[in-house]
């Protein structure tokens, strides 16, 4: 091979080495901060968790047809950011109940919950444990990011060039998890 083929071929090589290498070290950097990412996005969503969001249930007697009565619910609305499919066994409030569906909820106060709901076949209930963002990327993953991304979307919450950076770190986010 030609002397200076072969020197612009190993020229190549490196400098995709160093922008591979670049790349991970973006996305490192990335996921170090995701925390803070998500927290910041907690708070341009709050605001209008309470217009958006929707009462959960807290407690409810179940009829032999299925059929809730007697129903009390939260007394803020709450927005699901994710759910998982592998809840939890047993509620840490009480260990006799088995929780039948978990999800991720951000609060109009602007908390996260892990909102895990129990049936015994007569009571329907619901237990509300408290999340940090750090719990919560590390449970639910990167979905809770982009529901929040979308909400800010949606309702303009952000200005065109923040929407348009984070759609580009989601996408290079989602990029690297699939690979």
């Amino acid at each position: 091979m030609d002397k200076i083929i072969e020197q612009g071929f190993n020229h190549l090589q490196t400098l995709i080495n160093k922008t591979k290498q670049k790349q991970d070290d973006t996305f490192q950097e990335f996921c170090n901060q995701n925390v803070s990412l998500l927290s910041q996005m907690i708070d341009a969503v709050t605001p209008i968790t309470k217009e958006i969001g929707s009462v959960f249930l807290l407690k409810a007697k179940q009829d032999i047809k299925g059929e809730l009565y007697d129903q009390e619910y939260y007394s803020e609305k709450m927005i699901i950011l994710g759910k998982t499919d592998s809840p939890l066994k047993h509620r840490p409030d009480n260990l006799k109940k088995k929780i039948t569906q978990q999800f991720c909820v951000l609060s109009e106060e602007g908390m996260l919950y892990e909102l895990m709901f129990s049936n015994d076949g007569f009571i329907v209930d619901t237990y509300a444990s408290p999340l940090t963002p750090k719990d919560a990327l590390e449970f639910y993953g990167y979905d809770i990011i982009y529901i929040l991304y979308s909400a800010m979307r949606d309702y303009y919450l952000a200005e065109k060039e923040v929407l348009a950076a984070l759609e580009i770190t989601l996408g290079y986010i989602q990029e690297k998890i699939q690979n």
